[in-house]
This record gives structure tokens, C-alpha cells and sequence, in this order.
């Protein structure tokens, strides 16, 4: 079910043209979720637009969509889907937070493993 939902939430982004989606396997590490997606947009039009397209497709597929924060800001919206838990940044913040770094004992997944 994880790994659907995760396909389901890739797809979404890359559809909106996310730019550099990484997801970290958050199992063992984290209680909150077993996969972090982290992406970015480039303009705040953008960032709401892929985080409009994640919560639609999640629900299209039967998925809750158990919160959504930050999206009138739109400079970091989070969209959690129960076991994965998107982060959409604007370009300019992404950098700032930086989640990988700060979840660096995470292991990443290459885009065909997703």
C-alpha cells in the first residue's frame, strides 16, 4: 500500500513539473511517516499547483489526505498522506530548510525504485 501511494504521490509531482524529487525511506527513523518526498517549484503559482495535484490524485485513488499546511504561503506546503508525507518547497526555501541534510541517515530512492 506504502509503495502505491508513494508511486501515486511521484507521479503527481513530476506531472506538475516538480523540480529535483527526492524521497527519503523514513522507516526505522521517523514515526511520523515511512517516506518524506521532498520537491520544489519556482514560483508560488507552481508550488500550489503540485500540491493541489498530489492531494487530488491521493483522493482519486481512495487515499486520505490528512493534512495540508502552508498553501496560501505557498513557501512550504506539506501534504500528509498517512505513510508519506510530501514536502513542497518554493526554490528560494529549499535550500534554507534543507530536510535532506537535516534527515541525512535517511536513505534516498532513485526515481525507479519509486
Amino acid at each position: 500500500m506504502n509503495e502505491t501511494l508513494l508511486q501515486i504521490a511521484y507521479k503527481a509531482a513530476d506531472d506538475k513539473h516538480a523540480e529535483d524529487i527526492v524521497v527519503l525511506n523514513m522507516q526505522g527513523i521517523s514515526l511520523l511517516a515511512d517516506y518524506f518526498m521532498i520537491c520544489h517549484g519556482n514560483s508560488d503559482r507552481q508550488v500550489q499547483a503540485i500540491a493541489r495535484e498530489l492531494k487530488e490524485k491521493a483522493e482519486e485513488n481512495g487515499f486520505e489526505v490528512k493534512r495540508l499546511e502552508g498553501f496560501d504561503s505557498a513557501r512550504w506546503i506539506l501534504v500528509d498522506l498517512g505513510d508519506v508525507v510530501a514536502h513542497v518547497f518554493h526554490k528560494d526555501e529549499r535550500a534554507f530548510y534543507n530536510l535532506e541534510r537535516l534527515w541525512g541517515d535517511a536513505p534516498q530512492l532513485d526515481a525507479p525504485e519509486v
